[in-house]
């Protein structure tokens, strides 16, 4: 009896256990992030990479405090032929409308990074609506252009975030290699760690005022040409439509 009860009890826990393996490979399609379920509710991923073959990645500058670096990343980026995303917080716009008019006026992609850089994940629905309708106006305001891309401050991101996100018809982006230049690693350092870690499809997380990070940003590119790869904003990375993005974060074309 004692050995049927064992028996009974092991079955079962294997049971839920294929349940749960099944259900965490399940992604979503379209949206600006997938899906994963977790018991009775279902957590939603943004994108982090792309699966493809093309030896293609794309880099990006988060905004927010200093802007004297912007313009050298700016120079670096023509000399390699190199596209960009730039993720601007709505109270550096503010201060720094030339910055973004720059960036702008040299070809490379803008998103936005919220507008007063919250941990956005605290916030109610109305007021996320808010962070980024208000740093939207500011971008689109300068550029013209309509802004399709947003980072979350700290990379801090829930479920609500991610619907507002797909109400505004943003696509929310992750990364997969993080530089960590505001550290205060040595341009070297920033160097190793990014290429050693890149891929086809790969998002690279910079910092438009790190303090090594004009130099590294120039030997980022050097190596990363050198390896074959085309360095690009994120936006042309990315897939628009007919994609899913499975639990880790990488979209993937249908």
């Amino acid at each position: 009896m004692h050995f049927c009860v064992v028996k009974s009890r092991t079955i079962k826990i294997f049971i839920a256990m294929v349940v749960v393996a099944v259900l965490l490979g399940i992604s979503f399609q379209g949206g600006a992030c997938a899906g994963v379920f977790f018991g009775n509710t279902t957590r939603r991923v943004p994108i982090y990479n792309v699966q493809t073959e093309n030896k293609q990645v794309a880099i990006s500058f988060d905004a927010a405090w200093g802007a004297d670096k912007t313009e050298e990343i700016i120079s670096v980026l023509k000399e390699f032929n190199a596209g960009a995303t730039f993720f601007l917080v709505g109270f550096w716009i503010d201060k720094f409308p030339e910055k973004v008019k720059a960036i702008d006026d040299a070809g490379l992609e803008i998103g936005t990074h919220s507008n007063t850089h919250p941990d956005m994940a605290k916030l109610s629905s109305d007021t996320m609506k808010s962070e980024l309708t208000t740093s939207i106006e500011k971008i689109e305001k300068i550029t013209n252009k309509k802004v399709e891309l947003f980072r979350a401050p700290f990379g801090s991101y829930n479920n609500a975030l991610l619907s507002t996100c797909d109400s505004l018809n943003l696509k929310a982006i992750q990364w997969d290699v993080d530089s960590l230049d505001w550290k205060g690693l040595s341009a070297g350092e920033v160097t190793n760690r990014v290429v050693s870690r890149a891929k086809n499809g790969s998002i690279i997380l910079c910092h438009n005022n790190a303090d090594h990070v004009v130099e590294a940003t120039r030997l980022i590119l050097q190596s990363l040409t050198m390896k074959g790869y085309k360095v690009t904003s994120i936006g042309d990375l990315i897939y628009k439509d007919n994609f899913t993005i499975n639990n880790n974060g990488t979209q993937i074309q249908n």
